[in-house]
């Protein structure tokens, strides 16, 4: 748990830093405006902006229930944050399962990448696609419901 925060945790260090030297050479606004920017980015790149994660056996469990697709992530990926903002709020409705607090799931994207953990790995009835087109996943969430 503590790896995905790495990322936020340094973009939020590095902005403080640099707000500081800002304002100490006197600029308080340009200060503040860069202080927003990296937390910003220290937001969007936290485990905070996608749903939260579940396990590979329980996401599985669920999918085989509901036929709902697995979607494999790690934070700080580009990939998969378009994925997740492209399909809004229908990415709820998508199992989440997380690579780095589950080595199962990792596991599990290595097999479905010749041994890459390439993200974001979608599977949907046993069959798994990389970085597929969010309108690919929305077509398949309307499928299982």
């Amino acid at each position: 748990m503590t790896r995905a925060w790495i990322l936020p945790m340094l973009l939020v260090l590095c902005g403080s830093a640099l707000a500081t030297g800002l304002i100490a050479s006197g600029a308080p606004g340009a200060a503040t405006a860069v202080l927003l920017i990296f937390v910003v980015l220290a937001g969007v790149n936290s485990p905070l902006v996608f749903p939260r994660s579940i396990g590979t056996l329980e996401a599985q469990r669920r999918s085989a229930v509901d036929g709902r697709p697995v979607v494999f992530w790690r934070p700080g990926c580009k990939y998969c944050l378009r994925l997740r903002i492209r399909l809004g709020r229908s990415a709820h409705q998508l199992h989440w399962v997380d690579i780095w607090r589950d080595p199962a799931a990792a596991a599990v994207v290595r097999a479905a990448n010749d041994g890459d953990e390439t993200v974001p790995t979608v599977i949907v009835a046993g069959e798994p696609r990389t970085n597929p087109d969010p309108a690919w996943v929305r077509e398949q969430l309307s499928r299982s419901t």
